[in-house]
């Protein structure tokens, strides 16, 4: 399935759909149009267009894949920063345990493209997904799905949707990383009484702990490792309970992409349990690595000894108005460049005439 629907893309034949592609490319299948490998300045692209650097792309798979092996993680990368099927299976190929997801949507379209192993980060309680996700399961054993729980009201949820499936979903109970933070249980008293639904039902099968240390508030190198040590003592407190009995692989998950060097750290001293332990690490905004939040926050910033990441996504816009010295206006704006931390800024300028990139400096602030 995955195969043939990559080579469905590779043969759609390129019209008014696709932004920024040359105009007189129209007709041509995707592939025949990257076969020609056209210049981006020279060959008829047309502004805003993103490319993506092909050696900057191979050096961060390369990179986080080295970094997992050598701290014992599988790896799950996020699926959201892309949602790009072909870097999908680049992440695979590179060692990838398999996909995060956010979504169930997310979840149809990594099937599509025939991924096995899905990691979706959310409790679901839509029961239109979960009995698709219960059908898929069925259709297919090798597929693989883990998703959180974080209450008992879900877990019922959840359970009145699959009554009746093939095969158990996997769950993983989410611990919160604080008061504030978005989802999770608050307490690890609430992640007993979550886990006891669990095991009430025959349709959900507890396989671990799981959650994000990127909410802890405030978060410090101390206060993130305090949390991931909670979670830690979670998995320990749920296998001496015989919570996990029976299971091949106990799940321990974290890890978004400014505190992995602290999830590496932590997961490395979980001791022994009942069965061996998947240190599931999700970190996914290293492989575009954009050149302001990440840049600042990398971990490579605390441990540069490990490598560094480099930013391989560059949206390219035109100047199209200079009505004084101080402002120029370029044809890109939010449904080009959406944010939701930062403004983008100008990272370097192409003179056409000459064809001289130079850096802008500090970045300018568009």
């Amino acid at each position: 399935m995955g195969v043939e629907a990559l080579a469905r893309l590779a043969a759609e034949r390129v019209d008014h759909r696709f932004k920024g592609l040359p105009p007189d490319a129209d007709g041509l299948t995707v592939e025949e149009l990257a076969g020609q490998r056209r210049n981006l300045f020279t060959g008829g692209f047309t502004t805003p267009v993103l490319a993506l650097s092909a050696e900057r792309l191979e050096h961060n798979l390369a990179l986080m894949e080295a970094y997992s092996e050598r701290h014992g993680l599988a790896f799950a990368p996020h699926g959201k920063t892309s949602m790009a099927p072909q870097l999908f299976w680049r992440q695979i190929e590179r060692g990838a345990w398999g996909i995060t997801l956010a979504v169930p949507h997310q979840v149809r379209v990594a099937r599509e493209f025939g991924v096995e192993r899905v990691f979706l980060a959310n409790e679901v309680v839509d029961p239109a997904a979960l009995r698709w996700i219960a059908a898929e399961l069925a259709a297919d054993p090798s597929f693989r799905l883990v998703c959180y729980v974080d209450s008992v009201r879900g877990v019922e949820l959840m359970d009145a949707a699959l009554r009746g499936s093939a095969r158990p979903l996997d769950v993983v109970v989410e611990l919160a990383a604080g008061d504030g933070a978005r989802t999770g249980v608050r307490t690890e008293a609430e992640c007993a009484a979550v886990a006891d639904a669990v095991a009430g039902v025959e349709t959900l099968r507890l396989v671990g702990v799981a959650g994000y240390e990127g909410e802890v508030p405030d978060a410090t190198p101390e206060r993130v490792d305090a949390w991931l040590r909670r979670l830690v003592a979670l998995a320990v407190d749920f296998d001496r309970a015989g919570r996990f009995a029976g299971l091949e692989e106990i799940v321990v998950s974290a890890g978004g992409s400014a505190w992995f060097d602290a999830v590496a750290e932590v997961f490395d001293e979980i001791p022994e349990l009942s069965a061996p332990v998947l240190k599931l690490l999700r970190s996914g905004a290293y492989i575009s690595h954009d050149a302001g939040h990440y840049r600042r926050l990398t971990p490579f910033n605390r441990v540069p000894e490990e490598g560094a990441l480099e930013p391989a996504f560059r949206l390219w816009a035109q100047v199209v108005s200079r009505p004084s010295p101080e402002q120029a206006f370029a044809n890109a704006g939010k449904r080009d460049a959406a944010y939701d931390l930062d403004l983008p800024t100008v990272e370097v300028v192409r003179d056409p005439g000459s064809g001289e990139v130079r850096d802008a400096g500090d970045g300018i602030a568009v």
